[in-house]
């Protein structure tokens, strides 16, 4: 189990990397439009995000 853990996040790495070599503009755009947006929501996409990620991982396990 713990190697596991260890793939997915070596695979987050990989998708992380991947995106910011591909599209850095729209990475740099992405961040300005961030900073300018209220803690509350970006906590309330941050939660959404996770609970999708929670119930896609079960379906797919």
């Amino acid at each position: 189990m713990p190697n596991e853990i260890w793939i997915a996040l070596c695979l987050v790495l990989v998708f992380e990397g991947l995106f910011l070599f591909a599209a850095p503009e729209a990475w740099q755009r992405m961040a300005r439009e961030l900073i300018e947006m209220p803690p509350r929501q970006l906590r309330a996409g941050g939660a959404i995000a996770a609970v999708i990620g929670l119930v896609l991982l079960q379906l797919f396990l």
